[in-house]
């Protein structure tokens, strides 16, 4: 049939399956939404207040949801104001097809108004991106662009159409979405290498990252885990692989990991890497890092391997699938001694907080207790972001969403407000800083507007307080431009743009205000009030080996 190229558009959108999208709409984007405007019973828009809030909020439905998040905006600004969402997820290998309209085809090139080559800017931070010229092609690329998003290692894909052709008009076909390939290279041989790895070690222990939820992996991690009688840590991104509550689990690795896990991993024989990249967040110091240990890595992206850490064996492809094979060929293993070791460093070990005053861990556990663990937990970035992996016990995958990569401040609202659109039946929290809602507050807007129940809880204690924490350890307190006592009210400002407000200042009151934010189901914003210089522990100082991390307690027999 005879379509525009707008039409062309939202019916490749309704091949993918695509029931919800975010955006802006802007003057060379108008044909879009003008066709949009026909289809809103098959196609939702939530309308943001700023192009970023739709990127994020994009991402944070891909994440929830494992399918592609789509974000819409205009040429020029419109576009540009992306850029921050799609980095995010280009960091954390998130699926998002990203489609923006620039000026008429004769127009490109000469300067005008709100012309932008957004391709070109977007170029080292996406997987691909596109500008469509001709509309015989249209079709075809937001077809590839969803393949490309999806396919292998997950990432955001840039389509840039011109307004004179969506204008334009065009043979459609409909056609079904093709299956992704496996994106599977490894060989037989490889596979015998990791089992028997696996076979000769002592003192093996397991890394789990964010690959491991893309792949949808955790049943066969688990039973890994099991087979091979192994402790198990994860990266930010690879929160709820393993159930926080596993007797195996040992928290997260890195710069703000358990001395469990740190210490582990500086002692294993064995260090088997599931869909993780080897951040520097969490070797610290590369030439340090498990070096008493053999390195198995296991990842879909051959890039991976060999770029941070040297393995001495690996296996390319998707986790699952591999994982798969791997557990077929494992018997039960035993290793008593490594994991009664492991045992006692947990009980010697344990994460701990000032429980006299109200805190964000204390704030994180009421959460766990009054949504029994099953809530999606979103965060912006800083110390609550840290104290949000650390004490919430994720006990499945796609329940915990944050800015890993890129460390983008802002980013939370948005994305909480997405993973409620892709998951309605759960409930979406989002850990804020007070630094952190300054950056995108405005999304408190679109969460009223659509009455989008999310809840958003603002840890403020006045300060920057990661920026602060690193002051106070290695600036000689020397706090420039941390200070936030001004005279914002969160609470006037949530209610101003049409949400509901609570203050919490007291322990007591915590559980009951996150009770009577659920039952609302109102978009609702709780302030907690924290002590300005609480410090996320324990931690590594940067670029020093993840064994020599410290608590407070350390801090206090140094001093």
């Amino acid at each position: 049939m005879q379509l525009t190229g707008a039409e062309i558009v939202v019916e490749c959108l309704k091949e993918q399956g695509v029931d919800t999208v975010f955006g802006y709409p802007g003057g060379t984007i108008l044909n879009v939404y003008d066709a949009l405007y026909k289809h809103s019973k098959e196609i939702t828009h939530i309308l943001t207040s700023h192009e970023q809030g739709a990127a994020h909020a994009a991402d944070g439905y891909a994440r929830a949801t494992g399918r592609v998040g789509v974000c819409l905006a205009t040429s020029g600004p419109g576009a540009t104001n992306l850029v921050t969402g799609i980095a995010t997820a280009y960091m954390d290998s998130v699926p998002v097809v990203a489609i923006t309209c620039n000026v008429n085809l004769p127009l490109l090139g000469k300067d005008s108004f709100q012309e932008v080559d957004i391709a070109g800017v977007t170029m080292p931070i996406t997987k691909h991106s596109y500008i469509v010229k001709d509309i015989a092609k249209l079709a075809d690329t937001i077809r590839r662009s969803f393949m490309i998003a999806k396919e292998g290692r997950p990432g955001p894909v840039l389509v840039d159409i011109t307004k004179d052709v969506t204008a334009g008009v065009w043979e459609y076909t409909k056609q079904e979405p093709k299956r992704c390939e496996s994106g599977c290279k490894y060989t037989e041989e490889d596979i015998k290498k990791a089992v028997s790895l696996i076979q000769e070690a002592k003192k093996p222990f397991i890394y789990v990252g964010g690959g491991a939820v893309t792949s949808g992996a955790y049943q066969e991690v688990r039973a890994l885990a099991e087979l091979m009688d192994a402790p198990v840590c994860d990266t930010l991104m690879g929160k709820g692989v393993m159930d926080g509550h596993d007797e195996r689990y040992t928290g997260m690795i890195g710069m703000h990991g358990t001395k469990t896990s740190n210490l582990g991993v500086s002692e294993c024989d064995l260090l088997v890497a599931l869909g993780a990249r080897f951040s520097d967040r969490v070797v610290g110091n590369a030439a340090m890092f498990a070096s008493k240990a053999k390195i198995l890595h296991i990842d879909i992206d051959a890039a991976e391997i060999n770029k941070n850490i040297r393995t001495d064996a690996s296996v390319v492809g998707d986790l699952k699938e591999i994982l798969t094979f791997i557990n077929k060929e494992l018997s039960q293993m035993e290793h008593k001694e490594w994991n009664a070791h492991i045992k006692e460093l947990k009980e010697k070990y344990p994460l701990n907080y000032d429980e006299s005053a109200l805190s964000c861990p204390y704030i994180m556990e009421q959460i766990d207790a009054v949504t029994d663990g099953k809530a999606v937990i979103v965060t912006d970035v800083g110390q609550h972001q840290m104290w949000a992996a650390q004490y919430y016990k994720y006990s499945e995958p796609r329940t915990f969403l944050s800015s890993g990569g890129l460390g983008t401040m802002g980013y939370g609202l948005g994305a909480c407000i997405g993973a409620k659109m892709g998951r309605p039946e759960k409930v979406c929290i989002n850990i804020a800083g007070d630094g952190c809602l300054r950056m995108n507050m405005n999304e408190l807007a679109t969460a009223a507007r659509y009455q989008i129940p999310v809840i958003e809880i603002v840890i403020n204690n006045h300060v920057l307080g990661m920026v602060r924490q690193w002051q106070t350890l290695f600036y000689e307190k020397r706090y420039s431009q941390t200070v936030l006592k001004d005279g914002v009210d969160f609470c006037m400002v949530a209610k101003g743009l049409g949400c509901e407000a609570i203050r919490v200042t007291r322990k007591e009151e915590v559980a009951d205000a996150i009770a009577k934010a659920i039952e609302m189901k109102k978009p609702v914003l709780i302030e907690c009030v924290i002590p300005e210089d609480d410090k996320v522990f324990p931690m590594v100082p940067a670029g020093a080996p993840i064994s020599e991390v410290f608590d407070a307690t350390d801090l206090e027999k140094e001093s």
